[in-house]
């Protein structure tokens, strides 16, 4: 069985929505093609998710001999992080609330 090499960006201060649209942007894609369809993504969160891949493909070859033109981006998901809340004044002494979404990106590389 292939070893999976994982790496995970924790509370970052993107709506999961908006993570998820570059998320399948590189889902199943081999690493090296990820990456460069990341650098022409016009997205916030293009940016965030290269450097998390970077970060997984060093932590495979910290801890495994791997060819790095082999790995394959098998998993990468975006749950919901915890939601900051906070209040605009409004007319009249009223406030309406603001939600400012977090997200934890997860992605897992694996070996062909």
């Amino acid at each position: 069985m292939a070893e999976l090499f994982q790496a995970k960006l924790n509370d970052i201060r993107i709506t999961p929505r908006k993570a998820r649209l570059v998320v399948d942007a590189v889902r199943g894609k081999p690493v090296s093609d990820a990456l460069d369809s990341l650098r022409l993504l016009n997205k916030k969160g293009a940016p965030l998710v290269s450097k998390l891949i970077n970060s997984a493909v060093a932590n495979a070859t910290d801890r495994a001999t791997v060819d790095i033109d082999r790995l394959v981006v098998s998993e990468i998901f975006v749950d919901e992080g915890v939601t900051w809340k906070r209040f605009m004044p409004r007319a009249q002494g009223r406030a309406t609330p603001i939600r400012k979404r977090t997200s934890h990106i997860t992605v897992k590389l694996k070996e062909l």
